[in-house]
């Protein structure tokens, strides 16, 4: 039961994220790790399959492409009723599925967008070709208010090889070159004490996300449950510098409680669970009636200089 009654002119909604991405069988990575990420989190989750994999903690056996027709009626279908506070986009397998999610983007003016160009899977399968990554940097890349590469898809997505922190800017200054608002490149595949993400933004400085690095084979899932958790925080109401931090910590958490778990036979799930948040009703106040302005000219007013819309950068 609510502990508080609220009044009839007062809305209640839920903190609503949608993930756009491709199905894991296994239930470690994909749509299934965004779901329990933002369950885990206390979000109401909505979400748009793109293909189908048939996985497991080994290998990926097969995939299965949706056609951009039903994947642009899941949208709508969603979104129509459903409105997100932040959107998740994962796997996107083909240039035109890439041109469906753009228009959606656009239509429904989607905000606090986190584009992850997943391009292979944890055990090695590609998951896109070269023509899908140049969609994203025609169509994506300027939409999405951040994206959340890997190491290795940032040095494919990039051209430049990364091992040092040098290295990580240089990307990063390729990525933002070619139309990102932000980058944060995720460092879990280096071998170092520590786990180190880095954000890069058009302007300011540069700032690090350090946790312990973790002794476990089970990281199966862990790009996407980062990127889902980011979205989960934003569609909540925090900064994005405070959504950055807390989804950083909930991995890290989530690696933890379950690196000492087997789950099949190879690269285990992270323990999603390990401190569930309740799902609350958020109260909204109706939008007030707009007024009409009073009038005491036919001139129309100046325009005032340099004025610039707001902006959904971090």
């Amino acid at each position: 039961m609510p502990s508080k009654r609220y009044t009839m002119n007062e809305a209640i909604h839920y903190p609503v994220a949608l993930t756009i991405a491709g199905s894991d069988s296994g239930g470690c990575a994909g749509i299934q790790a965004d779901l329990k990420t933002f369950s885990a989190i206390g979000v109401f989750g909505t979400s748009v399959i793109t293909a189908i994999t048939a996985q497991n903690t080994q290998e990926v056996r097969a995939i299965e492409i949706l056609s951009p027709s039903i994947i642009r009626q899941q949208l709508e279908a969603t979104l129509d009723d459903i409105p997100a506070k932040a959107t998740k986009i994962g796997m996107l397998p083909s240039p035109e599925i890439v041109e469906v999610v753009a228009e959606i983007i656009d239509r429904y003016r989607l905000k606090n967008v986190v584009l992850d160009p997943v391009m292979v899977s944890t055990s090695g399968a590609r998951l896109t070709s070269a023509l899908t990554t140049d969609a994203f940097r025609q169509e994506l890349y300027r939409r999405a208010t951040i994206i959340t590469p890997n190491v290795p898809e940032a040095e494919a997505l990039s051209g430049v090889t990364i091992r040092t922190e040098k290295d990580f800017r240089k990307a990063a200054e390729a990525l933002l070159n070619q139309g990102c608002h932000a980058v944060l490149i995720k460092g879990g595949h280096l071998s170092s004490d520590c786990s180190v993400d880095m954000l890069f933004q058009q302007s300011g400085e540069p700032f690090s996300l350090v946790s312990p690095r973790l002794s476990t084979a089970n990281l199966h899932g862990a790009g996407c449950t980062l990127s889902s958790a980011i979205v989960a925080y934003r569609a909540r109401g925090l900064t994005w510098a405070r959504a950055l931090d807390m989804a950083k910590n909930y991995v890290n958490f989530a690696i933890l409680y379950g690196g000492d778990v087997t789950t099949g036979k190879g690269r285990g799930p992270l323990n999603h669970f390990f401190n569930p948040q309740p799902l609350e009703g958020v109260q909204e106040a109706p939008p007030k009636p707009k007024s009409k302005p009073k009038s005491k000219s036919n001139a129309k007013p100046k325009p005032k200089p340099n004025a610039k819309p707001k902006s959904n950068d971090i």
